[in-house]
């Protein structure tokens, strides 16, 4: 079975694609393109700080609330 780390990974590529074909789009609005992107954002946000609050804390993100709501605002 393929580990779920593995399988965020490989969701990385497909959402890629889908950034690319939708900013292709004139009729996309870019206030929901930005929005697009902003998940993109938050999503490379998260990663060293789970990262971090594992190696430091020894708990999940969300469980540490300083680092999980500083990951929250994006």
């Amino acid at each position: 079975m393929i580990s779920k780390e593995t399988l965020f990974a490989l969701s990385l590529f497909p959402y890629l694609g889908f950034l690319w074909f939708i900013s292709r789009s004139p009729q996309m609005p870019r206030l929901a393109l930005y929005g697009f992107y902003g998940t993109l954002v938050f999503v490379f946000v998260t990663i060293p700080a789970g990262i971090y609050a594992q190696l430091h804390y020894g708990k999940s993100l969300a469980n540490v609330d300083w680092l999980h709501g500083g990951a929250e605002v994006f």
